[in-house]
């Protein structure tokens, strides 16, 4: 008997009836004899909400209160679902996190999965019981409550697969599959029947909200396939996999966007060992990710060095590099919100010239200024104004002939 994961995404639960539609797809997978196990998110946007009640009572919540709280989202769901079974003749069991068996480290809020053991999880299955576990969540060695950060119910999905030895870890979300580029923005963006860990985990990093970055990585550790469809259609989704045997038919595969980005330039660092370490330890002790960094060429011995941050920490960011300008002697230190992201993506780039030269050729052409680039061996991504990026995602995949 055939072990099935499945996860369903916060709009698929939305609401009662859309629980209801999730129970049904659920049993039909039962009904094909399957074990199923099946992680789901939070209510539409009770998490957000929670956020909210939470800033309502206090400006510091507790760190550890704060993830309590916001497990309950997913707990609320799971318990329903269950219930939603169980009306419908199905033997089926909520567990949260912890039940289930996973054992996070004690960094609240991103919580990074450390084990899993689903002894409790194999026992309901062998009971002949339908599973449904809380993503988004695990339990410390001190058995406190910790939250994986946002999308972490995909990470939940693909380690509870990995560790139960399913033979693919379905995603299930509001979107048929992964596309070109977003639909919302190309109406003619294709869905791709595959692709693989490297392309998608670059997606996921660089703007694509349908899988979480650390879901991806899980998978291509693990080589645990990940199909990710829709919970609305019956239509066939796209299968991430490890792409051995994919033949390259386009040199780039998609086009990915990102309108969290928020630059940071401290003018006139001086070009001394230790600088770089002085501004960027504090930022990595004070849990603020950087991205895309570019220091210019030293004149005199000074420099000036530019990193960009989401969008939503830059404050944060702010308040720790100020004192560090004043600190290091810097001229000044000056911040732009108004930015985004672009990326071409494609592992068909590698050892191939001449994809920035379109890439650029084809942002010039809609008269859009490039403010930082940065780039692996199957991605180039372009910082630009926000207000341009959509005019750059439809020029890029024109230019790539993604929609072909």
């Amino acid at each position: 008997m055939a072990i099935v994961v499945q996860k369903y995404g916060g709009s698929s639960v939305a609401d009662a009836e859309k629980i209801k539609n999730v129970a049904r797809r659920i049993a039909q997978a039962k009904d094909k004899g399957n074990d199923v196990v099946a992680v789901v998110s939070a209510m539409g946007d009770t998490t957000d909400e929670l956020v909210e009640l939470a800033y309502l009572v206090t400006d510091q919540p507790s760190e550890r209160e704060f993830d309590v709280l916001l497990s309950t989202g997913e707990i609320v769901s799971s318990t329903l679902l269950a219930m939603a079974l169980r009306t419908m003749g199905y033997e089926a069991i909520s567990l949260s996190g912890a039940q289930a068996g996973i054992r996070t480290d004690a960094v609240y809020s991103r919580a990074r999965i450390v084990g899993v053991d689903p002894v409790r999880i194999v026992g309901e299955l062998d009971k002949g019981r339908i599973v449904i576990v809380a993503g988004f969540q695990g339990v410390t060695e001190e058995m406190d409550t910790t939250t994986l950060g946002r999308g972490g119910s995909d990470t939940t999905a693909v380690a509870l697969a990995v560790s139960l030895g399913a033979e693919v870890c379905q995603i299930y979300t509001d979107v048929e599959g992964v596309y070109t580029a977003d639909p919302r923005l190309v109406p003619e963006a294709k869905k791709l029947a595959e692709i693989g860990y490297e392309e998608m985990l670059e997606l996921a990093s660089y703007g694509a909200k349908v899988m979480h970055p650390r879901a991806v990585e899980l998978g291509e550790l693990f080589n645990m396939p990940i199909l990710v469809a829709s919970s609305f259609t019956d239509s066939p989704g796209t299968l991430i996999h490890g792409g051995e045997a994919m033949e390259v038919r386009n040199k780039v595969t998609s086009i990915a966007h990102d309108l969290d980005v928020a630059k940071i330039t401290i003018v006139g660092v001086p070009d001394q060992p230790g600088v770089a370490a002085a501004i960027f330890e504090p930022l990595a002790k004070a849990n603020i990710s950087v991205d895309t960094i570019v220091q210019n060429a030293s004149i005199n011995n000074i420099t000036d060095l530019t990193f960009t941050v989401a969008r939503s920490q830059l404050r944060k960011a702010m308040e720790v590099v100020q004192p560090i300008c004043r600190s290091i002697g810097a001229g000044d230190c000056l911040s732009d919100a108004g930015l985004g992201k672009v990326s071409i993506i494609g592992t068909g780039m590698q050892n191939t010239p001449g994809f920035a030269a379109r890439m650029f050729s084809a942002l010039s052409e809609q008269g859009i200024n490039i403010q930082l680039i940065s780039t692996s061996e199957i991605r180039i991504t372009c910082i630009i104004a926000e207000d341009k990026v959509k005019d750059a995602v439809k020029a890029l995949h024109r230019a790539f002939e993604l929609e072909e």
